[in-house]
């Protein structure tokens, strides 16, 4: 490498502060990192707490766009994430997942000719009803360099007629999700706190749009709560606690005597909970992927899921928002097939830092 390059990190929600973590402090023993935040987590406990105990730096800007609809969410961040990369004029964007703060990082750099490089790329539910997944799609197709968690990702992009830079690195989740998940004065902590016993309760999260904007479908999940008799602890999301009470279920909810309601925790204590619950019930995506890290069964809360692995293997269960299908397979014994390696072996951070330093060093001016 000739020189250390400016590379701008645009994140915005709690999943990318998870995978900006392991790469973060890569990325700073070779380069000048610029840490952009759009401020599209607007809650500070869901916000401040990561950045604290994830122990990465705090922003260089933070945008504040908060939330609103996404039209609105995403052109304001378009417009002040613009501004930035003007002021700023990195060598690299890097922007990670498939959130709003995605889309918008990618069309920003592109407008500005500023090279990209996406990390997870190369994931599809196939229904393009859901708005993550037209941010997928955008980000992959105006990145240049595409970083997929597995070879999937890989062929889902050659699928598009993207086979130029793309590179299986595995899931950078993973590096972070392995060294928790191996800290047993941790685990002892955690357990002790909530009062659990290993492989003794489920644990349960609810935030996606789908779930939390029709009543519907978040009564038929209140409904199969309570026909479980299982230990179920559940942090809630401020949109779900919101969205609880608008539709009138939030006393309901309370009522529930196996439901054990937390307010929001941090990414430590949800790993330590992951790892110890005899399954999961989530609608997140970074839940069912770390639900498989760590050999925990998953029943999930949404109709579809890039998380394609996790179902071929057994390890994952499609119940959408039925209450019947939730309450049979929360219930029911579950006897994975198999479990592999398609996530990698937690050094996604490094395999990263290396492709980057190659291609910098390769497209110097």
């Amino acid at each position: 490498m000739k020189k250390m390059m400016k590379i701008a990190s645009i994140i915005g929600a709690r999943p990318q502060f998870i995978k900006l973590a392991p790469l973060s402090k890569e990325l700073r023993k070779y380069h000048k990192e610029i840490i952009i935040h759009t401020g599209q987590h607007y809650d500070r406990k869901m916000s401040g707490l990561f950045f604290k105990e994830l122990n990465i730096t705090e922003p260089d800007y933070n945008l504040e766009v908060g939330s609103g609809s996404h039209g609105y969410q995403t052109g304001e961040m378009l417009k002040r994430i613009e501004k930035v990369l003007i002021k700023e004029k990195p060598d690299l964007v890097l922007v990670y997942g498939d959130t709003n703060s995605t889309l918008a990082g990618a069309l920003a750099a592109a407008k500005l000719n500023i090279k990209t490089a996406h990390i997870e790329a190369g994931l599809r539910e196939f229904d393009k009803s859901i708005p993550e997944e037209i941010n997928k799609i955008v980000s992959d197709h105006t990145s240049e360099i595409l970083f997929c968690p597995s070879d999937l990702g890989v062929r889902n992009l050659a699928k598009e007629g993207i086979t130029s830079k793309v590179y299986n690195v595995g899931d950078i989740t993973l590096d972070l999700a392995k060294r928790l998940a191996a800290d047993t004065h941790l685990e002892k902590r955690v357990l002790k706190k909530y009062n659990l016993q290993k492989k003794n309760f489920c644990y349960m999260t609810v935030h996606r749009e789908k779930n939390t904007g029709q009543k519907k479908r978040l009564s038929s999940i209140v409904s199969a709560l309570e026909n479980i008799s299982k230990t179920i602890i559940f942090p809630v999301h401020p949109r779900t606690i919101k969205a609880l009470k608008k539709y009138k279920l939030w006393s309901k909810i309370n009522q529930i005597k196996s439901l054990k309601i937390l307010p929001p925790i941090g990414y430590q204590e949800s790993i330590i909970l992951i790892k110890n619950a005899e399954k999961t019930i989530t609608d997140s995506g970074g839940v069912i992927k770390e639900s498989y890290f760590l050999k925990t069964p998953t029943v999930i809360i949404d109709d579809t899921t890039e998380w394609v692995e996790t179902i071929e293997d057994g390890w994952s269960i499609i119940a959408g928002a039925d209450k019947d299908k939730i309450t049979r397979y929360v219930n029911k014994a579950v006897k994975p097939k198999r479990h592999r390696e398609v996530y990698g072996k937690g050094k996604s951070a490094q395999k990263i830092i290396r492709i980057l330093n190659n291609y910098l060093s390769e497209n110097q001016g």
